[in-house]
């Protein structure tokens, strides 16, 4: 008999946390929050011209062509995602494992789900071969395949997809008629962007391919609603079928009332004109959670556990199967209880893998590095400023307890 979940654990409302970088906010933007802490007047939906001129200089500065007119904004990438979805219609196929928010957005509007396996060298980007028979398979039962979402710096394994694998998907993808969705939010948080290459969907499938970032990954708080959507470019000789998917994604936030808070739209627009301040905090940020993700993944190995080596993000996404004989022993023999046991156990937020469509007697978890960081906001901006994070003494202590929590399931 399938286990109940305890205490309300199970639904989306108890799902992961947004994560943070752990920062203050830089007074740049901060101060740019506060002076327009009186304008009563909203934005726009999809985002005024200011923030989406922004936007397009965003993606110029990574060589994808960008107009205002191709971006859409909205308050987080849920929002915006669900504006998608609604917009494009038909089933959505899915990665597995994948970020938590993205299923819940497709049960909303009724839209059948399914997960397509990723290959062992990184998550966020399907198998091509398993997308192009799961993509037959549901049409020869009735579906209507149309939409694939993919991360290629993913959330929640920590990867980055290589670019052949990111070329040989978004081929298959189109070639079977799917549009794609790439959500590249933690693309500016690669712990060593000079070692580690990026390929957007975007760049191989121009045509084809819709770029979804919110900007709490690297460029501003988490606590501040900011996503924004770039668009196939337009063609301004003919009638642009984007012009049209645009129009339907601005009426589903219309209908919403989901629109940018108008005094968040200015500082979100600085953020994404990239000053220096924003860029230097945005790498830092990223390097000391690396190095902190890094030394987690090291303990998750030597306790007898598995884990693909993080390379992106804030995240590092164990299978500890392996130690599935010690788990039994405590009570522990799938990814809910998983979470409960180690939340508890490690006194700061763990999830399951249940919560990114792995199965739930896979004992999966996804650890956050921000509880590594310090409990107190002085511990927290030593950390991040360290130059070797992880041999601060309140650091130190808390990835030992964490090594000895992994190693007492041996």
């Amino acid at each position: 008999m399938r286990q109940t979940a305890p205490d309300g654990r199970g639904p989306v409302r108890y799902g992961p946390p947004a994560t943070d970088t752990g920062l203050p906010v830089l007074p740049g933007l901060a101060g740019l929050l506060a002076a327009a802490a009186g304008r009563t007047a909203p934005e726009p939906p999809g985002g005024g011209p200011v923030l989406r001129e922004a936007a397009a200089g965003y993606w110029w500065r990574r060589g994808l062509r960008t107009h205002p007119e191709d971006v859409v904004a909205g308050p987080g990438a849920p929002a915006l995602l669900l504006a998608l979805v609604a917009a494009h219609g038909g089933d959505l196929l899915l990665p597995r494992p994948c970020p938590a928010w993205w299923t819940p957005q497709a049960r909303l509007l009724g839209r059948p789900t399914y997960h397509v396996p990723t290959p062992a060298e990184a998550g966020g980007v399907p198998d091509p071969y398993a997308l192009m028979e799961t993509v037959r398979r549901i049409r020869a039962e009735g579906g209507d395949p149309r939409v694939l979402l993919l991360s290629v710096a993913d959330d929640p394994t920590g990867t980055v997809a290589p670019p052949e694998l990111v070329r040989e998907a978004c081929e298959a993808a189109v070639a079977e008629g799917l549009h794609v969705i790439s959500d590249e939010t933690w693309r500016d948080t690669r712990h060593h962007p000079e070692d580690t290459v990026l390929l957007s969907p975007a760049e191989m499938c121009p045509d084809d391919v819709t770029i979804l970032s919110d900007l709490g990954g690297a460029l501003a708080p988490a606590a501040w609603p900011c996503a924004v959507a770039r668009f196939p470019p337009t063609d301004p000789s003919r009638a642009d079928r984007w012009t049209d998917r645009r129009a339907r994604v601005l009426d589903v936030l219309t209908a919403l009332g989901a629109v940018v808070p108008g005094p968040v739209a200015p500082a979100a627009a600085h953020a994404l004109d990239e000053p220096e301040d924003v860029t230097v905090r945005a790498r830092r940020a990223a390097a000391v959670h690396g190095r902190l993700a890094g030394a987690a993944h090291r303990a998750v190995l030597a306790a007898g556990a598995l884990a693909r080596p993080p390379q992106a993000g804030r995240h590092l996404y164990a299978d500890l199967g392996p130690l599935r004989a010690g788990l039994a022993a405590r009570g522990v023999t799938d990814s809910l209880e998983l979470e409960n046991h180690l939340t508890d156990r490690l006194g700061a937020p763990v999830t399951g893998g249940h919560r990114f469509g792995d199965e739930l007697g896979a004992l999966r978890v996804r650890f956050g590095t921000g509880m590594f960081l310090g409990r107190r906001e002085e511990e927290r901006a030593e950390t991040l400023g360290a130059r070797d994070p992880e041999e601060l003494p309140h650091v130190a202590r808390r990835l030992a307890e964490f090594g000895g929590a992994l190693e007492e399931l041996r």
